[in-house]
Formats: structure tokens, C-alpha cells, sequence
């Protein structure tokens, strides 16, 4: 089987279930920013790949599990209206991130000040998927009907991801950057 079809040569994607659509649709946005910050989880990860310490494994195991939700994501996404999904977004995957965000907060300094993205390159890049997912929200927020569950999930992998960039930047020792007053 070739990876190309050719067949989005004139600026057109198929959903699932086929359904053609622009590519500068906001749902083909919205899907393809989850991409994005899923590899941008990726890159943290490979960071991530030689690192001993303890809760640094529990941080990949957690990862990626939420590289798979990604794409339970991407496929409530790129479901048509009236269609069925097949692979399902739960709850519990929002508990689940609920669950480690308390976890490792309770472990951390106190926040006092604004923080600079930064530190450990795994940290950096676990920042930058937060700003992606961000943006990955703005877009979805824009679909109509579709699963509320998908708004819960962005946001609170959002929360997940500044407070797991923050846990692995203090388990490696990586110092990070308060905002300087001018």
C-alpha cells in the first residue's frame, strides 16, 4: 500500500466515514493540532527516553496514555455529525488527568510567581504541547455538536501538561525562570 493517495491534491481531506471536506476546515484544525501537540509529546519523550528516576517512568507511562487519547480525540474530531465514534473519549480519561495533575502538584513548590517555559528540554517541550493544545481548544470550541467531553479533555490535558512540565523540570533538576518585573 503507497502512504499517498493523491486524492487531497485539490485541497480536500476525507473525515472518517469518507465525507470530503476543505482542508482549511476548522474541524481538520482542530484534529490536526492535537497531531501536533502529540508530537510534540512525542519529543518529550524521546528527551525523556534515558532518564532513570523513578516518577520520570511514571511520567512516560502517563504520556503516552495520553498520546492515545490524542487520537480518540482526533477521531471525535474527524467524525461526521450524526455518525458514530468509534473509539470513544471517557470520562475517566479526564479523571485520569485530574488524578496525576494533584499528584505531582502537591509534590512541587508553590507557585508565587509566573514561570518562563523552559528547563529540562523535556520540560521545554512538554510547555510547548500545552500552547498547541491550547490552540487545539480555540478550535474546537468552534464545532458544533460536537462531544462536550472533547472541551473537557483539552482543557484539563492542558493543566496536565504545565504541571507535568513543572514535576519533570523539579526531578531533573532543571531550575526554572520566574518572570522579571520590568
Amino acid at each position: 500500500m503507497k502512504i499517498y493517495t493523491k486524492s487531497g491534491d485539490k485541497g480536500t481531506t476525507s473525515l472518517i466515514y469518507g465525507e470530503r471536506i476543505s482542508k482549511n476546515d476548522t474541524r481538520v484544525e482542530a484534529y490536526g493540532t492535537c497531531d501536533e501537540a502529540n508530537s510534540m509529546i512525542g519529543l518529550a519523550l524521546s528527551f525523556l527516553v534515558n532518564e532513570k528516576a523513578t516518577e520520570v517512568e511514571e511520567v512516560r507511562s502517563v504520556l503516552y496514555q495520553i498520546q492515545t487519547n490524542l487520537f480518540h480525540v482526533g477521531a471525535e474530531l474527524a467524525t461526521p455529525r450524526g455518525k458514530e465514534v468509534k473509539w470513544k473519549l471517557q470520562e475517566t480519561d479526564i479523571e485520569e488527568l485530574e488524578k496525576f495533575i494533584d499528584k505531582w502538584d502537591a509534590t512541587l513548590p508553590q507557585l508565587r510567581n509566573f514561570i518562563l517555559p523552559g528547563g529540562h528540554p523535556a520540560g521545554a517541550a512538554l510547555h510547548t504541547a500545552r500552547t498547541v493544545i491550547r490552540r487545539a481548544e480555540r478550535c474546537s470550541v468552534a464545532i458544533e455538536n460536537s462531544n462536550p467531553l472533547v472541551l473537557s479533555y483539552l482543557n484539563r490535558l492542558s493543566d496536565f501538561l504545565f504541571v507535568a512540565a513543572r514535576f519533570v523540570n523539579d526531578k531533573l533538576g532543571a531550575v526554572e525562570t520566574k518572570l522579571h518585573d520590568r
